[in-house]
């Protein structure tokens, strides 16, 4: 499995970085949108995972650029995993295109079972 995690905060992607080894999973990084979004047009992954509050642009404008791609760019898992409970902010993630929503802090267990449902909805990948 290929997954990056967008976000601009060196400790989240630390803390998710040891969450995902646990299962002997590696992560791609990108610590701003923008680099994100290139990351993605570079490589296929199996699940983006997308903080909100990033400096330049936000995970929302992010998720609708992609899910403006055509083919499979554009089709690819987007789970939101952030700190950002404001009321209505998970209406509006859906509504940008984004496939789950997680709240920081998460558990492991909610991380690999939303992974895990998303990754079963890719009957197009094989998942090694």
């Amino acid at each position: 499995m290929e997954l990056i995690y967008i976000d601009d905060d060196d400790a989240n992607r630390a803390v998710m970085r040891e969450m995902l080894a646990t299962a002997g999973i590696t992560m791609a990084e990108a610590a701003d949108a923008i680099s994100g979004l290139e990351a993605i047009d570079r490589h296929d992954y199996d699940v983006v995972l997308m903080d909100l509050r990033m400096p330049q642009m936000n995970g929302l404008t992010a998720i609708r650029k992609l899910r403006a791609h055509t083919g499979a760019k554009g089709r690819v898992p987007v789970l939101v995993v952030t700190a950002d409970l404001t009321a209505g902010v998970k209406e509006l993630c859906t509504g940008a295109g984004a496939d789950a929503f997680l709240a920081k802090p998460i558990s492991m267990d909610q991380l690999f079972t939303v992974i895990g449902s998303l990754l079963a909805k890719r009957p197009d990948r094989m998942i090694a």
